[in-house]
């Protein structure tokens, strides 16, 4: 079989970009280790993204955003930020930026189905799923895949989008920037007695760090971040107990609280390709960039890279150019890498700043608050950055 383009991973990425590439004389296949049915009604794992006005518009030209149920999207109107049990907290407001919200939450598990239902329409999208790559063939300008069934695929293009833990970024030789925090995230949700008011928290306390991310009623995303032992520890105990901790590690700002939902735990690892393209090959999501969750861009760069990506191939197919040379490749490259790189390597600088407890950082930190909001251009700035739709 030789399609135009065999994208790995039928994660939201790699869904969105064959839904973004269908339609225009492109024959693409999606390769998935998952079955089917995990595709088509997903489990809940707890994870709420937080989508910036940019990437709901880009939902929406991909037709995914009218397939999420109303009650699996809540707004999320402003931000604040907390340093340690002091209860001054720097502000982000919408209204800064002449918006009304800084931007929504979706449950991923209502996200990775709207992709599914979307890809799965476009009658030059096939998806194979229960199987992977078993080896990975590159010659002078040629690529074939050897599926593990023993299916050999010939691609003009292969786009890698399967985790930041990506497989196949590694069988095509492209090393990665992997950053180990050392930490574990444990997400989940909650009732609580008093209204969030649709503002997120980011709690930097001395000893852990805590989000809060606002959903539909009194309910809100919790998300703790812990030594590894210490989340194993929390995931013991009962919910009666959980909920009674959790009250605790937030100083019972949101008053009592119950636990709603199962609870999962994820260890935080930072990642950054080497190279985002090689030969008839490109990275696309948590395979290119996997982010700290802690400024909420993942799947939001994730959409980023399935835009400059179609736009590219979109370009070049158009103009009947090789879709897998090295000259659009290489464009995308440079797009993706002065969209992300700043923000990657800010964001890491923050979680080192704000989760050491040495008294130097501890101080350095409060004043960083403070002069932060002191400074309206820059809360402009971040606010504008979020409510911008592309």
């Amino acid at each position: 079989m030789s399609p135009d383009i065999v994208i790995v991973g039928a994660g939201p990425a790699g869904l969105c970009l064959a839904r973004a590439l269908s339609g225009h004389g492109l024959s693409i296949v999606v390769l998935e280790r998952q079955a089917e049915q995990a595709l088509a009604e997903p489990a809940f794992d707890g994870r709420e993204i937080a989508l910036t006005h940019g990437s709901q518009a880009l939902l929406e030209r991909l037709g995914l955003w009218q397939r999420l149920p109303t009650e699996d999207v809540a707004v999320l109107r402003d931000a604040q930020v907390f340093n340690g049990p002091s209860l001054f907290a720097l502000k982000i407001r919408a209204e800064q930026a002449g918006a009304e919200r800084l931007g929504h939450l979706v449950a991923n598990q209502a996200i990775r189905r709207a992709a599914y239902q979307a890809a799965s329409e476009c009658a030059d999208v096939q998806l194979l799923c229960e199987t992977g790559v078993r080896a990975i063939e590159q010659n002078q300008g040629e690529m074939k895949l050897v599926l593990q069934d023993g299916q050999v695929l010939q691609p003009r293009l292969l786009v890698a989008a399967d985790s930041r833990f990506s497989e196949t970024r590694r069988q095509l030789g492209i090393g990665a920037q992997l950053k180990d925090f050392g930490k574990t995230m444990l997400v989940c949700r909650m009732q609580h007695e008093h209204d969030h008011q649709q503002v997120a928290w980011e709690w930097f306390g001395y000893g852990q760090t805590l989000a809060l991310l606002p959903l539909n009623g009194r309910q809100s995303s919790v998300v703790l971040t812990l030594p590894p032992r210490e989340i194993e520890r929390l995931q013991q105990l009962d919910a009666a107990i959980f909920a009674r901790e959790m009250e605790r590690r937030f100083e019972r700002r949101l008053g009592a609280m119950q636990l709603v939902s199962s609870h999962h735990a994820y260890p935080l690892v930072g990642a950054y390709a080497r190279r985002m393209v090689g030969n008839r090959c490109a990275l696309l999501g948590d395979a290119a960039v996997g982010m700290h969750p802690v400024t909420a861009h993942g799947f939001n760069f994730g959409l980023t890279g399935v835009q400059l990506l179609s736009d590219t191939l979109l370009v070049a197919q158009g103009k009947r150019q090789d879709i897998g040379a090295g000259a659009p490749l290489a464009h995308y490259e440079r797009q993706l890498r002065l969209a992300t790189w700043p923000l990657y390597q800010a964001t890491n600088l923050l979680v080192e700043l704000y989760t050491s407890d040495h008294l130097p950082a501890r101080l350095l930190r409060g004043a960083g608050l403070r002069v932060a909001q002191g400074l309206l251009p820059l809360r402009k700035g971040i606010a504008r950055h979020l409510t911008a739709r592309g």
